[in-house]
């Protein structure tokens, strides 16, 4: 059957945990939504953000709780933190999260070919990372088990408050005297220079040869961690390199506003969905 998407649909989903990938200091987890009804369902992987250094699956939880409802195969992996591998650990896992997902989508009535990235803050980051490089070598080293050739591309990428620009983000923490903002920018980036070549806007600013799948970039107004104009500025830079880049602003919200029940938060939620629905009436797949 071919895979249709309404956002205003109302499911019943089922929840719960699988185990994701092994790493060297623990046993990262998944948690999957999965729409009760006859599919199969376009599919989300979600990125959870905690500057690199914290948080979990269970993060953005309101979010795909409420997008896995309107018809979403939802599925949320935890990421190594800094403190137990810096960068690119974690891009790794969110490339292989990609490809894993892509694989094992359709025992859980998924459609792997609508296959898009949300990403919160740091997911954000990783998130504009794997969109732009989705072939890169350095992200893609660990293999999926009997599932070759499966690449990490996304059909899009939705992300809230991303960390477009780190080295900016690391700038802003220092003229707000936030210590443990500023360790966590310099334990995830090791060695130090990372931060410019893992670094979304500088890549666009460069002229690196990247893909531009569609991007939203949903930004507080008060958010004073990664300010709105550094999402400003990429958006513009993502648009004029010739991508496609839905730039929102909250007015009056903070850095991590969807987390409380507010209508902001019902916005935003919104806005995925109808962002997801735009992309897959366009054709967009993740091959």
């Amino acid at each position: 059957m071919p895979t249709t998407y309404n956002p205003a649909a109302q499911f019943e989903i089922k929840v719960w945990d699988v185990e994701f990938r092994k790493t060297a200091s623990r046993q990262l987890m998944a948690r999957i939504y999965q729409p009760q009804g006859d599919g199969p369902f376009p599919v989300l992987l979600d990125l959870h953000g905690g500057a690199w250094n914290n948080k979990d699956r269970h993060a953005n939880a309101p979010m795909d709780d409420a997008i896995a409802k309107s018809g979403v195969l939802v599925v949320a992996i935890d990421m190594s933190q800094a403190p137990e591998a810096p960068y690119p650990a974690c891009v790794q896992e969110a490339s292989y999260g990609i490809r894993w997902l892509k694989s094992k989508a359709i025992e859980w009535n998924g459609d792997s070919s609508t296959l898009g990235v949300l990403g919160s803050s740091s997911g954000g980051h990783v998130a504009q990372l794997l969109g732009m490089r989705p072939n890169d070598g350095r992200y893609n080293v660990h293999a999926v088990p009997g599932a070759p050739g499966i690449n990490s591309r996304a059909a899009y990428i939705a992300t809230r408050s991303p960390i477009s620009d780190p080295f900016a983000r690391f700038k802003q923490a220092e003229k707000m005297k936030r210590d443990h903002m500023i360790k966590n920018s310099t334990t995830f980036f090791n060695p130090w220079e990372s931060i410019h070549e893992a670094n979304p806007q500088e890549m666009l600013e460069r002229g690196e040869k990247v893909e531009l799948p569609p991007m939203l970039v949903m930004q507080g107004g008060l958010d004073d961690n990664v300010i709105p104009v550094i999402q400003e500025k990429f958006s513009a830079a993502y648009r004029k390199a010739g991508g496609h880049c839905q730039y929102e602003l909250y007015e009056g919200c903070s850095h991590e506003w969807v987390a409380e029940p507010c209508e902001a938060t019902t916005r935003a939620q919104n806005m995925v969905k109808g962002f997801i629905a735009e992309q897959l009436a366009a054709g967009r797949k993740a091959v």
